[in-house]
């Protein structure tokens, strides 16, 4: 197994202008596509809060692309911390915190 297969879990919060720009729902389309169990919501301060778990390689992938968006977000920052414990077994858009 090399660092590309091993599983890694992020949490993730993104901000700029990230919030009614399809931001949560480019996360999620992007994360599945990656193969990534997590989350996605909006944060009450106008950031997006996401949960990435999967090979280190498409989490890697995930992270990078979160510094672009969807094409009308315009990010400032993407803070990323190392996460362990239970991942949702899929990803999903949860109610906004």
């Amino acid at each position: 197994m090399n660092g590309e297969d091993k599983e890694r879990t992020v949490r993730v919060r993104i901000a700029g202008r990230v919030q009614g720009v399809s931001y949560r729902y480019w996360t999620e389309q992007t994360a599945r596509s990656l193969g990534l169990n997590g989350w996605v919501r909006n944060r009450r301060d106008g950031s997006v809060e996401a949960l990435f778990s999967g090979p280190a390689g498409d989490v890697a992938e995930m992270l990078q692309r979160c510094h672009d968006g969807p094409s009308a977000a315009v990010v400032s920052k993407v803070e990323v911390m190392e996460e362990g414990g239970d991942t949702p077994a899929n990803f999903e858009v949860l109610p906004v915190e």
